[in-house]
Order: structure tokens, then C-alpha cells, then sequence
């Protein structure tokens, strides 16, 4: 299993994303798999790699998260989580994902 995390420096809510993702993968059992971090740093990157938003997370080069109506560019990213709007999923939402 490939799980990646995209970010860029003007949205902090990655490092939140980042520990969710962890305790993520401890839980789903996936105590092998490293999170792969790659910093986005130019909206030409953003648009290369389809990157939509800060966090962006992606398994198996998938992103289990995106609705359709995103855009892609350099801002920060809303998910929809079970308590409303949140700058990452939350940590059974990325459970499911990952199992």
C-alpha cells in the first residue's frame, strides 16, 4: 500500500492530517506502510500533480476524499467530517479508507 500526503507551507493543518494518518494506520493494522511526504510548492506543481488543496491524501494514488467539486490550486483543504467542516479527516474516517 502506497500512502502519500501532499501539503504545501501556507496551510498548517497537514501536521494534524499527519498524525491522524498515523494513528490511522496503526489501527488498521498497516504498521509497515511510511507516509510518503511531498511538499507542494508552485501552483504549476499543484496543477501537474492534481493537487487539491493542503492536505491532500492519497492511497494508492487515489484520493479517497475528493468529491468532484474541488479545484485545484494552492489553498488550504475542508473536509467533511461526522462533527462538520475540518482542515483534515478525521482519524476513523481515515480508518475506513485505509481498510
Amino acid at each position: 500500500m502506497r500512502v502519500e500526503l501532499m501539503y504545501f507551507d501556507g496551510c498548517p493543518n497537514w501536521t494534524v492530517a499527519n498524525e491522524r494518518l498515523t494513528e490511522a494506520l496503526r489501527a488498521a493494522n498497516h504498521n509497515g506502510v511510511t507516509v510518503e511526504h511531498r511538499r507542494v510548492e508552485t501552483v504549476e506543481e499543484a496543477e501537474e500533480l492534481g493537487f487539491l488543496g493542503s492536505p491532500t491524501i492519497r492511497i494508492d494514488g487515489t484520493d479517497p476524499f475528493a468529491s468532484g467539486t474541488e479545484q485545484v490550486g494552492l489553498a488550504c483543504r475542508v473536509y467533511a467530517t461526522p462533527s462538520g467542516l475540518s482542515g483534515s479527516p478525521t482519524t476513523d474516517q481515515l480508518v475506513q479508507v485505509l481498510s
